[in-house]
């Protein structure tokens, strides 16, 4: 069996920069979160005061520029990895919140509201990602001329 060095370092490269995509993506959810001092998983006993416009940046702004960087630092296909950095935070908050250690007046959200918000978080990742390629590619729908096949290619009338 033949090994293809080649195709094992790319391999290695797309796994490294993927890792450091999702990586960056995390990062900048989280401390979006911190920064904003807001949590998603909780919900106070007056509904309403719970969803203020820091809430809705938190869950809305800070996922779609994580998109948008995971999506820079991938590159095509960021939009794809892009999806999971929203998902591994609001798991990991979800999952560590202690429902004895919250303060009177304040529950934790329930699982099917919850999963809700973590569909929106993920949509507006994924339209940072849809955004970030846009920026790589310069355009949208089609491909770029350098990637189409010399056949293909229409020769321009001088």
């Amino acid at each position: 069996m033949k090994v293809n060095k080649q195709k094992i370092k790319n391999i290695s490269s797309e796994v490294f920069w993927g890792s450091l995509a999702l990586l960056a993506g995390t990062v900048i959810i989280y401390f979006g979160d911190r920064f904003l001092n807001v949590s998603l998983e909780v919900v106070q006993q007056n509904v309403i005061s719970t969803f203020h416009p820091l809430w809705v940046l938190d869950l809305i702004l800070v996922p779609l520029i994580a998109g948008f960087a995971v999506s820079l630092i991938y590159g095509l296909g960021g939009k794809i990895l892009a999806h999971f950095a929203p998902i591994f935070i609001r798991l990991h908050a979800f999952i560590m919140i202690d429902a004895s250690a919250l303060p009177e007046g304040v529950s934790v959200l329930p699982t099917g509201f919850w999963i809700l918000i973590l569909i929106v978080c993920v949509e507006a990742a994924a339209a940072g990602g849809l955004v970030g390629e846009i920026v790589i590619k310069r355009t949208y729908g089609r491909r770029p001329k350098h990637m189409i096949h010399k056949r293909y290619q229409t020769k321009n009338a001088e």
